[in-house]
């Protein structure tokens, strides 16, 4: 398995458990303690990981990527996740937390972004081999 495959895979690992233990904790922890609009973004956090790190395992057992593409998607997705998600998370326990984060509301949609350029980027691999 080349290099970039296995960062793929051991991150995406990360994303999958942490997106499991997150939504256990958003579940279970947060559910008496954030409001229903709260634990709603919350969970939107969750899966959001959740289906980027299934794909990033997809991605990651590709063999016939093309290699540049491959990175280009894997380090989207991942800055994606964690702007999306991470933040996210933090907006939603930000009054839990006693934090005032509403300056973090810029940084999902930059997520969004770098999600929509990861995803473009897998559909370009697509058209190129077709041509």
């Amino acid at each position: 398995m080349s290099s970039i495959n296995t960062k793929i895979n051991r991150i995406a690992s990360f994303f999958g458990v942490t997106a499991i233990i997150l939504g256990a904790f958003g579940a279970h922890a947060l559910k008496e303690k954030l409001s229903i609009e709260q634990l709603a973004t919350f969970e939107t956090g969750v899966k959001y990981q959740m289906y980027h790190a299934l794909f990033l395992l997809f991605l990651g057992l590709q063999i016939t990527f093309n290699e540049k593409y491959k990175k280009i998607i894997f380090y989207s997705i991942s800055f994606g996740v964690l702007f999306f998600s991470g933040s996210i998370y933090l907006l939603a326990t930000g009054e839990l937390l006693g934090l005032e984060l509403k300056f973090l509301g810029p940084i999902t949609p930059i997520g969004g972004l770098f999600l929509i350029v990861g995803w473009s980027y897998y559909f370009l691999n697509f058209i190129k081999k077709k041509n």
